[in-house]
């Protein structure tokens, strides 16, 4: 997920906004402290990358654990009885059946199935809510306001929607993470993936998940702002942890075949365009208990139904077999020259040492092992379409 635009699009846009129109995180005098190089990205003055540079943030996240401040996301509460099933007229997600205790990905629809946004929420004893049980949601920092704003309008008034813009967001990536965090945080490493609970960390209130964007094992953890600086010095004091920025974190998420909102989707595409059917579970499918009943549910069913049939495009990876980067909004062409679609996200991939991407094409160009070409700079780059993630993920499913 995340809204993360990639550093470039950020640097492109600081000529629109000056230091004094940008929000800051907690953790902002810690980046400046620590030599980031800070640039406008979705309202806030943030972290590109650090002095030791985006390839450097990039390995040790893969080998080691990188910190990330993420707290220009949005965090927000959904209390009452009826908050799960008002949740799930927004998703076409499993919502009621999320166990306590366990994490989800869903996706926020408008009414033609074009997707919103894209969310993470949690089932905090959501049945519980005299006793404080509640569903707890993290949405883009780009798309927060508005996020916050439907969801109010749409289910407002079957459940509180409660925004928490007091809470900071850090996320822990990598092989190493449980070791540093378990340090500070005994008990947390019998933590699966997508699974999560309240602890103290270097004295500081936090409630943590076993997530994250990068492909790596580690977590994402919400604690209040006033504790956010705190916690930061406490994980960064572990040998095993460096501070990373959004560069890095842009690079890791797409070796990881994640998708990146405002890029690779958006408002015009679908899930099942997107290749996000497994977003989409069964109870929720044509012939399940609770089909449908989720905004544009009449066009994502029959696109799941019969894709050759309805699908224009799909969401591929795609591997250059020149050591060419391909860039967002590069055309992709057939070999024989005839336009089949466009990437929306690429890099050199840091990890595997090769130019990857994610992109849109004409289904018929969408099998794995598909050759097609990148038209850069005026020529053709031969490119092959392959299965993600380009870089295995290590997510501890226990």
């Amino acid at each position: 997920m995340d809204s993360c635009l990639p550093p470039e699009t950020a640097l492109s846009n600081a000529s629109s906004a000056t230091p004094e129109d940008l929000l800051k995180t907690p953790l902002h005098d810690l980046h400046v402290e620590l030599g980031a190089r800070m640039v406008p990205f979705a309202g806030y003055s943030m972290p590109v990358q650090y002095p030791a540079g985006l390839m450097a943030e990039h390995h040790h996240t893969r080998q080691a654990a990188g910190l990330f401040d993420v707290s220009h996301m949005g965090q927000l509460r959904l209390v009452g009885p009826d908050s799960a099933a008002a949740l799930e007229t927004l998703l076409p997600v499993d919502v009621i059946d999320l166990p306590a205790g366990k994490q989800r990905y869903g996706l926020l629809l408008n009414d033609d199935g074009g997707i919103i946004d894209d969310l993470m929420f949690f089932n905090r004893n959501m049945h519980d809510s005299a006793n404080g049980g509640d569903l707890f949601l993290i949405v883009n920092g780009a798309c927060k306001v508005g996020d916050i704003a439907h969801i109010q309008q749409k289910i407002g008034s079957r459940c509180e929607v409660i925004p928490m813009p007091e809470m900071a967001l850090m996320a822990l990536q990598g092989p190493q993470a449980v070791t540093a965090l378990q340090r500070l945080a005994p008990g947390v490493d019998k933590l699966v993936f997508m699974t999560g609970g309240r602890f103290t960390v270097a004295g500081c209130d936090c409630f943590i998940t076993r997530s994250g964007y990068t492909g790596e094992d580690g977590f994402e953890i919400s604690v209040h702002e006033s504790q956010a600086d705190t916690l930061a010095r406490a994980l960064l004091a572990q040998s095993e942890v460096k501070p990373v920025g959004l560069g890095a974190r842009n690079s890791l998420r797409l070796e990881a075949g994640l998708c990146l909102y405002g890029n690779d989707i958006d408002t015009s595409t679908t899930p099942v365009e997107a290749a996000l059917n497994w977003a989409i579970q069964k109870v929720r499918r044509t012939g399940g208990a609770r089909a449908g009943g989720f905004p544009g549910a009449e066009k994502i069913l029959a696109q799941l139904a019969d894709p050759a049939a309805t699908l224009t495009r799909k969401r591929v990876g795609l591997v250059a077999l020149e050591r060419v980067p391909v860039r967002d909004h590069t055309e992709l062409q057939s070999t024989a020259g005839a336009p089949i679609g466009q990437v929306t996200s690429g890099l050199l991939g840091p990890t595997i040492n090769q130019p990857v991407a994610m992109g849109y094409v004409s289904p018929e160009f969408a099998a794995i092992g598909t050759r097609i070409h990148a038209l850069v700079r005026g020529k053709p780059v031969p490119m092959e379409v392959a299965a993600m993630p380009f870089v295995p993920n290590h997510y501890y499913r226990g």
